[in-house]
C-alpha cells in the first residue's frame, strides 16, 4: 500500500481548505476554490488596517511553507469583529462576552490565549485592541514566523498598551499545557477545525483551558462535512452558541460563524476529565 508524503498530505489538506467541500455543488464549489486562493495566495506582506485605533498591523505570510503560514477569511472575520467592537460596543455581539471583563483594569489586564495562531493576526489585534496581554501558540516550525510578525508590530503593541507571548502549544499535550498555565480571561481561534484526527487534541486542549468562566471565541469557516462530529463532541462538554455570521463570499452558499463556548461546568471539574 502507497503511503502518503507530508507533501501530499499538506496538499490534500490544503484542498480542503480552500473550499466548501460537501457545503456547496460541484460549479459552486469550482468558484469557492478559485475565489479563496486568490485570498490566500496574496502579497506575503499584508496590512491590516484598524480603525478603533488608528493604526495598521502588518502581517507576513509565507505560503509555501503550509498552511498556518496563510490568512484565512474567519482570522480576518474575527479581526472585524474586534476592530468593530471598541467602535460600537453597544450593538457589538462580543459587548456580553466582554462586559464579563469590566473590572479589569491597566495593572490586571485581560489575559487571552490563541490557540493554532498561524501568521498572528488576530492575537496581534486582540492585544493592539483591547490593550490585553495576549499568549500566542502554535506548533514548533510556525513560531518563528509568528514572533517576527509580533515584532514587527511592537510599536503599535506598545503605543496601545498591548503585550504578547509567544510559545509552543501541541494541543493535547499535558507538558505543553501546564507549562503555559490556565489563567487565562479568554481564548480565540479562527480556522483550527479543519483536520479531524486533531478534533480531541483540540477538545483536550479545550477541557484544559474552560474553566468557571473562561471562555472561547472561535471562528469558523465550515468545509465539510466531517466538522460535525467536532461539534457533537464539543456540545456533550460545552454551552455553545452562535453569536456572529458572515454573509457568504462570492461563489460560496456560506459564510463565517463566530461561536461562544463555556464550560458546562461552573467550578471547573468537568474540564479535568
Amino acid at each position: 500500500m502507497a503511503i502518503k508524503s507530508d507533501e501530499e498530505d499538506d496538499f490534500n489538506l490544503l484542498t480542503v481548505l480552500l473550499g466548501d467541500v460537501l457545503e456547496v455543488e460541484e460549479e459552486e464549489r469550482a468558484a469557492a476554490i478559485v475565489g479563496e486562493d486568490k485570498d490566500v495566495q496574496k502579497e506575503p506582506q499584508q496590512q491590516y488596517y484598524l480603525d478603533s485605533i488608528k493604526s495598521s498591523v502588518m502581517i507576513k505570510q509565507l505560503p509555501s511553507q503550509g498552511i498556518p503560514f496563510k490568512l484565512w477569511p474567519a482570522a480576518k472575520s474575527l479581526v472585524t469583529l474586534l476592530d468593530n467592537y471598541q467602535l460600537q460596543p453597544s450593538s457589538s455581539p462580543l459587548t456580553q462576552i466582554f462586559s464579563a471583563f469590566s473590572n479589569v483594569s491597566q495593572h490586571n489586564r485581560l489575559r487571552i490565549l490563541e490557540l493554532g495562531s498561524g501568521t498572528g493576526l488576530v492575537g496581534i489585534t486582540a492585544a493592539a485592541i483591547l490593550g490585553a496581554n495576549v499568549t500566542l501558540t502554535d506548533l514548533p516550525n510556525v513560531v518563528p514566523n509568528l514572533q517576527s510578525n509580533v515584532d514587527a508590530n511592537c510599536n503599535t503593541l506598545t503605543l496601545n498598551g498591548g503585550s504578547i507571548n509567544v510559545v509552543t502549544l501541541r494541543w493535547g499535550e499535558a507538558e505543553d499545557m501546564e507549562s503555559i498555565g490556565h489563567e487565562f480571561d479568554l481564548l480565540l481561534a479562527s480556522d483550527v477545525v479543519y483536520h479531524d484526527h486533531l478534533f480531541d487534541p483540540l477538545l483536550k486542549t479545550l477541557q484544559f483551558y474552560l474553566r468557571n468562566n473562561t471562555g472561547f471565541v472561535m471562528a469558523h469557516l465550515k468545509r465539510w462535512k466531517k466538522e460535525s462530529v467536532f461539534f457533537k463532541k464539543a456540545r456533550k462538554l460545552f454551552d455553545i452558541r452562535k453569536i456572529h455570521s458572515d454573509p457568504p463570499s462570492s461563489g460560496s452558499r456560506i459564510g463565517v460563524v463566530v461561536y461562544h463556548f463555556i464550560c458546562k461546568c461552573q467550578d471547573g471539574s468537568k474540564s479535568q476529565s
